[in-house]
């Protein structure tokens, strides 16, 4: 298969245009072929930017329609400038429209050959997800009629800002920080088909995330924060370990099955998960729907798995990804050099700390997941 029929092959994927042989047989070819996986990412990357490229034009569109209306009614002035001036003046006004368009421009370049597609596991009858479905529930909903008096009020005093078109959120989770500069893991069933991706600290404070990795089999997928506010961290407080615990060690985990971040204690009662799934172990500890993607940590303030499903037959048993599978899921993003300087720290600073101190460290680096 040429490079062509191959990415109008993923085009189609993409809009559901596939048989069902034809979607299998694309299945099987991710599974034997890393590197399309990486290029997988690369491609949904760029679908990403272009749909908010496009969602950007047509809002800069609709605030200068308004500007327009407002100067033929005379309640602005229009600005008259010629020449050089003029120049200088729209350069001001739509350089970040032509930094968006630079950037998309660079990223087909780069992402001409990639493949896009996305597998959703089978699901076993006895499991349930723990993603959780959400409505703005951390914000107010603003109406049209109220942003666009807002955007009216703002042309009149010259003080217009840019704003982001307002995303309508259904499915939420947990995720916690990899690494300081903004790189987060969480659950892959959490974002599945998500275009747009919010974050929200204990804080309150929401940034815009983008999927750099997605792994359906293993439920993991990794994230990067890419709002200008994130302010880039020095060093996490907790690790990630390679070895798995013992049965009956204590654990704790934290999570958003509600807008506050929520703690949840209990132990490990299985190396395996599920009907003696290898990838996973069980938890006694209770979960609910928003728990999943949050972190599993032991005593020690180690992360030692990831919470993602629960039996829905028998209270209190949930189960978590391996925490070994956290570091195969960097090194396949790291295959890609841009992110070679990405490293997981196997150490923890709160470790000795009791279970009160330690949850005060770590609970900032622990966030909401939103997809749309």
């Amino acid at each position: 298969m040429n490079d062509i029929k191959i990415i109008d092959a993923v085009e189609r994927y993409i809009r559901g245009e596939m048989n069902p042989e034809e979607r299998l047989q694309f299945e099987n070819l991710r599974q034997t072929n890393t590197e399309i996986d990486q290029l997988v990412v690369e491609h949904t990357l760029f679908l990403q930017q272009l749909d908010q490229f496009g969602d950007r034009k047509s809002f800069k569109s609709s605030l200068n329609d308004i500007h327009t209306s407002l100067t033929e009614q005379g309640k602005i002035e229009s600005m008259k400038l010629t020449g050089k001036a003029k120049v200088i003046y729209l350069w001001k006004r739509y350089k970040r429209v032509a930094t968006i368009a630079a950037s998309i421009a660079g990223i087909t370049a780069l992402t001409i050959s990639a493949l896009v597609w996305t597998v959703a596991p089978k699901q076993n009858g006895n499991v349930q997800e723990l993603g959780r479905k959400v409505n703005q529930v951390e914000k107010d909903n603003i109406n049209a009629k109220a942003e666009i008096k807002n955007l009216k009020d703002q042309i009149a005093t010259d003080k217009l800002k840019d704003k982001r078109p307002t995303v309508q959120y259904k499915s939420g989770g947990t995720g916690f920080l990899l690494d300081g500069k903004g790189y987060l893991i969480t659950n892959a069933h959490i974002i599945r088909n998500s275009k747009n991706i919010a974050v929200i600290n204990s804080k309150g404070e929401e940034f815009e995330a983008v999927v750099l990795h997605r792994d359906y089999v293993k439920d993991i997928a990794i994230l990067k924060i890419t709002d200008k506010n994130f302010k880039q961290i020095a060093s996490l407080p907790y690790g990630i370990s390679r070895t798995a615990s013992e049965v009956a060690e204590p654990i704790y985990t934290l999570g958003y099955p509600r807008n506050d971040i929520v703690y949840s204690e209990g132990y490990l009662s299985a190396r395996t998960g599920f009907n003696g799934d290898t990838l996973s172990c069980q938890l006694g500890i209770a979960a609910n729907r928003g728990n999943s993607g949050g972190p599993v940590f032991n005593r020690n303030g180690e992360v030692i798995g990831i919470l993602s499903t629960k039996e829905t037959e028998s209270e209190g048993v949930a189960f978590a990804i391996q925490s070994k599978y956290i570091f195969d899921a960097i090194e396949n993003l790291r295959k890609d050099t841009v992110y070679q300087s990405l490293k997981l720290s196997s150490k923890s600073s709160v470790r000795g700390l009791d279970k009160q101190q330690q949850v005060k460290k770590i609970q900032e680096y622990v966030f909401m997941v939103k997809g749309d």
